[in-house]
């Protein structure tokens, strides 16, 4: 699926990824098979990507609840409000109905190994956003301990990595030591379980939002777009490490002549499969359940 149109429903936005309408005062997100790289949506979908996104989120989703509330109202679509009943075919498996809020204008991101911009940076400064870091780690070497590291929240191109004091300015100091402290207990939690089951954390991201006073976690959780999953078996510091998130794409799109604007170039059908692989392994891997479809 690359867009679903419900004409019934006011589609409030359309993102890199998902398509959100309102309904009933809530919001319905549809996790699309679209995949965007380098900020540029690419004109081919990945198969099933969508499913594993939606249902890898619904997993962490509920495996968090205890740390923090998020805004998940169901998934289930036979739970959906009854205008949806047409639909169902289409939101099956990629769809979840979730509470309005208001996001907060930053993205939480938390690194537990150095690599991309991160270990870039690092190279340059002997810091990631501020946060000065031993002298010299290799690429991809674990963190002493995972390290918060805010961006802004960009509504076209590029987000963009700020110190912990910035984030304070932009959200409350209170507030930005909240969504720290949070964010760093689901990412040990997260990487917890998912280094038992055979699959190294990264990095990953979270966004957060205020429902009136009262703070919820918001978005996706924990899948192969928002963190970069690496095969912990395959683990050796000093070198970039294959993964199961869409690093896969960008590696190729590395070998292209193109300059990361709009529009991007077609993948070939070999890209495409073994991306559509890896996200399914991630989520049989994460889940041990069926997906969804």
């Amino acid at each position: 699926m690359k867009t679903i149109e419900i004409p019934q429903l006011e589609k409030t936005a359309t993102g890199k990824v998902r398509e959100i309408f309102q309904v009933d005062g809530n919001l319905l997100l549809v996790a699309t098979d679209r995949l965007s790289a380098f900020d540029v949506v690419l004109p081919d979908t990945i198969p099933f990507k969508g499913h594993v996104l939606n249902q890898i989120s619904a997993f962490w989703f509920g495996k968090t609840r205890e740390l923090v509330d998020n805004h998940v109202i169901t998934s289930d679509p036979q739970d959906f409000p009854s205008v949806l009943k047409p639909y169902l075919k289409q939101l099956k498996g990629r769809s979840m109905l979730v509470r309005r809020c208001r996001p907060l204008p930053i993205e939480c991101v938390v690194r537990g190994y150095l690599a991309g911009s991160g270990w870039k940076e690092y190279q340059e400064k002997g810091s990631v956003s501020s946060v000065k870091l031993p002298s010299g780690l290799e690429e991809s070497a674990r963190l002493p301990q995972p390290i918060f590291t805010p961006s802004t929240k960009a509504a076209e191109g590029h987000d963009r990595n700020i110190s912990f004091e910035e984030a304070g300015q932009l959200v409350g100091a209170d507030l930005a030591r909240r969504v720290r402290d949070i964010s760093l207990q689901i990412y040990e939690e997260g990487a917890r379980r998912a280094r038992r089951k055979g699959i190294v954390i990264c990095d990953t991201k979270f966004e957060f939002g205020l429902e009136g006073e009262r703070l919820i976690l918001i978005d996706e959780l924990l899948t192969p777009d928002s963190s970069r999953f690496w095969p912990a078996d395959k683990y050796q510091p000093g070198q970039a490490q294959p993964s199961f998130d869409k690093q896969f794409v960008r590696d190729y799109l590395e070998t292209l002549d193109w300059n990361k604007q709009a529009p991007g170039p077609h993948l070939p059908n070999e890209i495409i499969e073994a991306t559509s692989r890896r996200y399914l392994e991630a989520f049989r891997i994460l889940t041990g359940g069926e997906l969804e479809r």
